[in-house]
């Protein structure tokens, strides 16, 4: 499921220590012109562009808002967001940290860019291995959410499958499964049977299945993920690609190799011709294939 949105900084009047207005308005017009065109970068995937940008408006938001400024919270939390997606985490975390703390203590425990943050910084500390600091703050979270958003709003369907993911990848399956067939039975309800996180929603419960060994609950929910996600966002989308391999994955576990093969097949073809050869997603898929060819053939 996506994650949260990103903060901007936005356009604001101040008080009348700042410059005057006019020349404040220039400022702000001017950071928030920098940060979107670094964001602009790391959306297409260019850190090394965006990291610079980010790093610099962050320091001149400093200097002109000052250092607990909304606006310079959402810098920092922007600046922390590109650290994290080029994997340096170590960069990420403080920059969250920072950041958490100092929008409780602006704008408090339960303010949405406070939930946002903190939601942040847990998905850095798993990213990093830190279960044990991440699930405590995911647990946190979903509990204010539904409490200030409500159980349905789509922030609260988020916060549900980032907690269902954690305790996932702790191995507590018991925990995660629970977690995910709710957040799938409303994102259902409330986005609708096809919408792009309720299609990652039954993605996930799938995979929770599947761990769990659950094959016969977990095959039709790829099946339909794949018919839907072929029928949205087209054959050769990287989430349709992903959700092939899945599938033929389930397949394989379940000893169904003239299933699970010839779908393997089809996704390294088209992870070679959209993604290309060396992309990580195709190497995945191609050691898929020759595992399940090497069953095949003992």
């Amino acid at each position: 499921m996506p994650g949260w949105p990103r903060d901007h900084p936005t356009e604001s009047t101040t008080s009348n220590s700042r410059p005057p207005r006019s020349i404040e308005q220039q400022l702000l017009s001017t950071l928030t012109s920098r940060n979107n065109l670094a964001l602009a970068y790391q959306e297409a995937g260019d850190l090394d562009q965006a990291i610079p940008l980010l790093k610099t408006t962050l320091t001149q938001c400093e200097q002109t808002l000052g250092h607990t400024h909304p606006d310079t919270l959402a810098s920092r939390n922007n600046l922390a967001g590109a650290h994290r997606s080029a994997g340096d985490l170590d960069q990420a975390i403080p920059l969250y940290e920072t950041t958490l703390t100092q929008y409780e203590q602006t704008l408090g425990h339960t303010h949405p860019n406070t939930l946002i943050n903190r939601n942040n910084l847990a998905a850095a500390y798993q990213e990093a291995g830190d279960l044990d600091q991440a699930i405590p703050l995911l647990k946190t979270t979903l509990t204010q959410c539904e409490q200030v958003l409500g159980h349905t709003h789509p922030d609260t369907l988020t916060s549900r499958n980032n907690l269902a993911g954690a305790y996932r990848a702790a191995g507590d399956l018991d925990q995660a499964i629970p977690l995910y067939e709710t957040t799938l039975t409303q994102c259902e309800q409330v986005l609708g049977h096809t919408h792009p996180d309720t299609l990652t929603s039954r993605n996930n419960l799938a995979a929770a299945y599947r761990a769990a060994g659950h094959l016969d609950q977990a095959i039709p929910l790829y099946e339909t993920t794949l018919t839907q996600r072929e029928q949205i966002l087209g054959r050769t989308h990287p989430n349709t690609l992903t959700s092939r391999n899945n599938l033929a994955a389930a397949y394989q576990k379940a000893g169904h190799l003239d299933q699970a093969i010839p779908l393997f097949e089809a996704t390294l073809g088209q992870c070679e011709q959209v993604l290309g050869p060396t992309h990580p997603t195709t190497v995945v898929i191609r050691d898929n294939l020759a595992h399940a060819r090497q069953q095949l053939s003992p």
